[in-house]
């Protein structure tokens, strides 16, 4: 027996509203989330030195408001822009730097590649960074991969910073704060449901009254060098709805990203070019790079045979779509072909471009 519960959420300004089925053997089943711009002000910023300068000023004070006298300060970091740029304002904002830690959890979700990134970004920053290994992996929810696992895999991230800030904290308990990069675009995406998981852990998200391009506009203000880099979401993303989320597929995701960069686009990427390759039921695999990159290269049989290895059953591509795997059960339902894809075949039978569906 299901029964719903839904209640209204304030953070820091704006408001999203959670739509809970209960049911004893399953805590957090059945959530939905609906997200509603607060009155929290924005900035709207043109790209010139005086604009930029008031933006950046503006998040340094607000984080410090947010600060209050807490002793201890930790971020949920992922070496992400976001992430970076919320450590750089604390340590702005803080007056003894050595208050601010980065905690980098670890899991198989996360490709080696993101968590050098992270590495080298806290080095810049000289933020002091503490990597836990997260246990996610576990959990039935998280696996299951239905449309809840974000929720299930922030639930043991942010588990694991209370078990860094009570080691900080000693004595204090109420010394420490968690912060998150949330920005307010992310505020306006329904897939997000870790924002139940960050709310519940009362973290704090100092950017949530700004975009993901103003995020990246302070950040290059304040030399990040990440500041142009390609969002970089979890392999677990790359999984559409309902194919497990097992460690030999996220590692399968993991070796055929890798490939793509660097076997057949090498030379062509920049640091803003977008790569992802999804994986579809029936371990399909489905490539996603930006519509420029799409024309520079082919899947032969040697691209093939190599994507085959690894596991998977097949391999195309597309332009890249982001969120193009969260989408519904009942969307899902009522297509025909969830890789939303037109096939293409050239002369050579074994070369194969995907292109997406329009319509």
């Amino acid at each position: 027996m299901w029964s719903i519960c839904t209640k209204r959420v304030i953070c820091r300004g704006c408001t999203y509203s959670v739509e809970r089925g209960l049911s004893s053997s399953a805590k957090h089943s059945g959530v939905t989330v609906t997200h509603t711009r607060g009155a929290a002000p924005t900035h709207v910023i043109n790209d010139d030195a005086e604009n930029v300068t008031a933006l950046v000023d503006g998040l340094i004070e607000y984080t410090r408001q947010l600060m209050k006298n807490s002793q201890n300060h930790i971020v949920a970091y992922s070496g992400g822009v976001d992430s970076s740029l919320v450590a750089a304002l604390l340590q702005q904002a803080s007056h003894d730097q050595h208050n601010v830690f980065a905690v980098l959890g670890i899991s198989p979700a996360v490709s080696q590649e993101q968590i050098q990134q992270a590495r080298e970004v806290a080095s810049f920053l000289n933020l002091q960074l503490r990597q836990v290994y997260t246990t996610e992996g576990s959990d039935k929810m998280y696996i299951e991969n239905k449309g809840k696992a974000c929720l299930a895999c922030k639930t043991h991230l942010y588990e694991s910073l209370q078990a860094v800030y009570r080691a900080s904290a000693e004595s204090r308990p109420n010394s420490t704060l968690l912060y998150n990069g949330t920005n307010a675009d992310d505020l306006q995406d329904p897939t997000r449901v870790g924002l139940i998981a960050a709310h519940e852990f009362g973290v704090i998200s100092p950017l949530h009254r700004i975009t993901k391009q103003q995020v990246r506009i302070a950040a290059r203000h304040l030399n990040l060098p990440n500041w142009n880099a390609a969002a970089a979401p979890c392999l677990r993303s790359r999984l559409a709805l309902g194919v497990q989320a097992t460690q030999q597929h996220l590692s399968m995701i993991e070796k055929a990203e890798r490939f793509v960069r660097t076997a057949l686009l090498q030379e062509k990427l920049h640091a803003a070019s977008n790569i992802r390759v999804r994986m579809l039921t029936n371990q399909r695999a489905m490539i996603e790079v930006d519509e420029e990159l799409l024309s520079e290269f082919s899947l032969d049989t040697v691209e093939q045979e190599y994507f085959q290895s690894l596991g998977f059953s097949s391999v195309s591509a597309r332009p890249f779509r982001t969120g193009s795997v969260a989408k519904r059960w009942e969307e899902r339902a009522a297509s025909s072909d969830d890789s939303g894809s037109i096939s293409m075949e050239g002369a050579d039978s074994n070369s194969m471009v995907t292109v997406a569906a329009v319509g």
